[in-house]
């Protein structure tokens, strides 16, 4: 792969240990070569990094093994899960999960990624179903007013909503972008 086909998630071999793309910039600046800006995490340390290439430079995109996992609980900073088809559990640390952990309640089912027989991550699901536990209350009468207020759901994450969601109601959310996208009827 090229450094120019880069995308967030991507997991890439940078100095010969495996880093999670976390933001990229494809740049064209003038007259000078082309060249991506790219934000990583390394999975092993979970520092994160800047790293710059040409854009025809050549990187290797690791493949990842995929494994089906319910989330159990946590421990403080330590997160439990169960693989679905064996039922082995085990654990991975908040720094592993990243911002996964802000879209995570007991009895999700996600793909726990691995390296080399190695958990380094998860995949959750495109849409995630939460609970508002906190909002502004709406405004009577302001129905016609697009401005959207912040809510905090059930796992602690807050996000932007539209003026008519209240409390207690249930909204699915992007969690690759932490965005709402709608109230569940």
């Amino acid at each position: 792969m090229i450094a120019k086909d880069i995308r967030r998630g991507y997991v890439i071999l940078y100095n010969n240990v495996p880093h999670r793309v976390l933001e990229f910039q494809h740049r064209t600046p003038g007259n000078l070569r082309a060249f991506v800006q790219a934000k990583l995490r390394n999975l092993s340390s979970g520092l994160s990094t800047e790293a710059r290439f040409s854009s025809t430079e050549n990187l290797e995109k690791l493949t990842m093994d995929h494994q089906e996992v319910e989330y159990l609980y946590a421990d403080g900073d330590t997160h439990h899960f169960m693989n679905t088809q064996n039922y082995e559990q085990l654990e991975l640390t908040r720094d592993s999960l990243g911002a996964a952990i802000d879209f995570m309640t007991p009895g999700v089912k996600i793909q726990l990624e691995l390296y080399e027989g190695r958990p380094i991550g998860v995949e959750l699901p495109q849409v995630v179903e939460l609970t508002v536990v906190e909002t502004t209350p709406e405004l009577r009468g302001a129905t016609a007013s697009n401005s959207p207020k912040p809510a905090k759901l059930e796992t602690g994450v807050t996000i932007s909503v539209p003026a008519f969601v209240k409390e207690g109601d249930r909204v699915r959310v992007d969690p690759s972008e932490g965005t709402y996208l709608e109230r569940v009827k």
